[in-house]
């Protein structure tokens, strides 16, 4: 189950609670008629099941409360109410199965985000990539593959192109631009390095072997 905290102007208020109460996915509605303050609205309270939860938060952004007001979407450990039983068995699906597209797209914005932390794993990623190459290292290439935060910023563009947000696709794609580019710089001058170090032989390039890669002098 998840729990709603929405804060519904007073006009929008009526729409809202009709949309919840008639939702079979739903239960537990508590409605609080002008509680929040900032911003002002009335407060309203439900439980949904996870099934049945994209396409409220589907209905509720369609109806801009989350423009006007607010919408906060928390899981629910344990929920002890027939309601809520009743909600699940009615929500289409399975609750381990339903995929919450706000939710994913949340969590995926700040993987999204160009920040130094953000460069700095792509930037040690690729320089492991790098090196498995030179060692012939299977270890390095796993490494590479925990610590590279690519991984969240494809689901941003999946989940972009999915949900057909302009300004969630360039910024998911400009953060895998940026964080490649940097990386592939980071590689460049760490090889550079480690050449002018004498610890890789500058005319060593990788070659075919039959456990996988190998130097060749």
């Amino acid at each position: 189950m998840l729990h709603l905290r929405i804060v519904s102007p007073p006009e929008l208020s009526e729409d809202v609670v009709a949309l919840v109460t008639a939702d079979r996915a739903c239960s537990n509605v508590v409605v609080l008629p002008g509680a929040a303050r900032r911003p002002e609205g009335d407060l309203v309270l439900v439980d949904v099941a996870r099934e049945g939860a994209d396409a409220v938060l589907g209905r509720l952004r369609e109806m801009r409360v989350a423009e006007d007001g607010s919408i906060a979407v928390e899981n629910v450990a344990l929920s002890l109410s027939r309601a809520a039983e009743e909600a699940e068995r009615a929500a289409p699906g399975h609750g381990s199965d339903a995929l919450v597209w706000e939710d994913l797209t949340a969590r995926t914005r700040e993987e999204s985000a160009v920040s130094a932390s953000h460069l700095v794993f792509f930037a040690v990623a690729t320089v492991l990539a790098g090196l498995a190459v030179l060692t012939d290292s299977a270890v390095l290439v796993i490494g590479a593959m925990i610590v590279g935060p690519e991984y969240g910023v494809l689901v941003g563009v999946c989940a972009a192109v999915v949900l057909r947000r302009r300004h969630q696709l360039l910024r998911s794609a400009t953060a895998l631009v940026v964080g490649f580019s940097v990386g592939i710089l980071a590689t460049v001058v760490s090889t550079w390095l480690l050449d002018a170090l004498g610890l890789i032989s500058g005319h060593a390039h990788p070659g075919p072997s039959s456990d996988g890669v190998h130097l060749q002098p």
